[in-house]
């Protein structure tokens, strides 16, 4: 009989504290001995399944603190990490609403997630040159995981630079700390292209190994934490200019001048160079997917340089290049494309060919929403400085971002820029619990 009991007690949360009382009853001695004994066998495992089944079944409010050593306090951390329930549609929302699927709620990621406003992250940027953190697997693997662990976004972004692949056309750079990119090689004329590598025998596996390795580990990793992995590159007119330029440029002028040659026909080492990181950038957007990338973004961080002119006829056909070799190889695979500035020819970025368009925090999210058409899967756009505001102000934002972007579900919530430096690291959490948390505005 007592037996029979403990089997129906087996899925009761109160169970633990029922098997403890009934060792209290007025049973004869024996019994009462009996009794306690097998109590005392069960607790714990009765305990360990309460606990899980818990889990499964309603939403803990999340406790982050910050990671104050390497490996050790990351794992730690794992079982603090976000205030949501996992679901198994979690695995793959990220890829859904890329494809531009209506999902069951906005996903999120924060570009520049894994960065300098976590403490955890500085431990490593204050001890390692740039390139031996993202070069080196094991750092570029913890490095990419940080984020996730404390805040659980939508995806895990491999920690990486978008100059990354110049290398293998035999372009040398480095990252200077307080500098930024730093390109040593020239390319200023068509001789100069031309003495370039070759774009289509480029063997990624040769040329840059570890990203086999961390993006596989990173794949892993994904599946285990239901969740995605996210893979990008740089699109051709910025690995261009920075190549151009030699670093950051305020006035981008030796790009322009460059842009001017080609397009009076005096000189057609854009044209040529812009091609040639096309093929490049493609085939290393392949690379990443063949090596465990579910989604790819594109970035066109210097867009902000450009005219719309200029745009339509440099930028925009070499970018639509490098999306056509990614996505007739694996159609499957959502491609992003996102021109930090390029707001101002917003509409010019309708037939990217990419399955989604991320747009920047300088245009209103309705207005960008109207501008693409109803047609165009849309990504951001919260301005980053929002992020130093009041949990109140994160969390509005947020809301009027989904609001405007058509309603949970029907967007992919980012930054319209990514994470600053300086950035409270409880303010992340925020952001992602309220996308997570919010149902519309009539639903609470």
């Amino acid at each position: 009989y007592f037996i029979n009991f403990i089997i129906s007690l087996k899925h009761s949360r109160n169970a633990y504290i029922l098997f403890v009382n009934i060792s209290q009853y007025s049973f004869n001695k024996r019994y009462n001995e009996i009794i306690v004994i097998i109590t005392m066998i069960l607790r714990n495992t009765l305990l360990t399944l309460t606990l899980l089944s818990s889990t499964t079944a309603f939403t803990a409010t999340s406790h982050r603190s910050s990671l104050t050593t390497l490996h050790s306090t990351a794992e730690a951390s794992a079982t603090e990490a976000t205030s949501t329930s996992p679901h198994a549609g979690d695995r793959d929302i990220l890829v859904r609403a890329a494809r531009g699927e209506t999902v069951e709620r906005t996903p999120v990621w924060l570009m520049r997630q894994a960065g300098r406003y976590m403490a955890a992250f500085r431990q490593y940027s204050d001890k390692y040159p740039f390139r031996e953190r993202s070069e080196t697997p094991s750092m570029a693997i913890e490095l990419s995981l940080q984020c996730h662990r404390a805040y659980g976004m939508d995806g895990i972004i491999m920690f990486s630079d978008i100059l990354t692949p110049l290398p293998t056309l035999g372009i040398d750079f480095d990252v200077v700390k307080g500098t930024g990119p730093v390109i040593s090689t020239k390319v200023r004329s068509e001789k100069d292209v031309m003495r370039l590598k070759d774009a289509d025998s480029v063997n990624f596996d040769e040329t840059l190994p570890f990203i086999r390795e961390i993006l596989g580990s990173l794949s892993k990793e994904a599946e285990e934490a239901n969740t995605s992995l996210i893979g990008f590159v740089g699109a051709p007119f910025t690995l261009a200019a920075y190549t151009v330029e030699g670093k950051s440029s305020k006035h981008c002028l030796n790009s322009k001048k460059m842009m001017m040659a080609d397009a009076n026909g005096s000189d057609r080492g854009m044209s040529l160079f812009l091609d040639k990181l096309a093929t490049m950038i493609g085939n290393y957007g392949c690379h990443q997917i063949e090596c465990g990338a579910q989604v790819v973004q594109v970035f066109e961080s210097w867009a902000h340089q450009l005219s719309p002119a200029q745009f339509e006829q440099f930028a925009k056909p070499a970018a639509q290049k490098a999306i056509r070799i990614m996505k007739e190889k694996y159609p499957h695979v959502p491609v992003i494309y996102f021109a930090n500035g390029g707001s101002s020819y917003l509409e010019l970025q309708r037939d990217m060919g990419a399955d989604m368009i991320a747009v920047d925090w300088s245009v209103d999210m309705a207005q960008a929403r109207k501008i693409l058409g109803p047609d165009v899967p849309i990504s951001g756009n919260i301005d980053p400085t929002i992020l130093f505001g009041t949990k109140e102000q994160i969390e509005q934002a947020v809301r009027d971002c989904i609001d405007k972007a058509g309603g949970p579900g029907m967007h992919l919530l980012n930054l319209g820029h990514g994470v600053m430096q300086g950035t409270p690291e409880e303010a992340v959490g925020w952001l992602v619990d309220e996308c997570k948390r919010y149902k519309g505005k009539n639903v609470e």
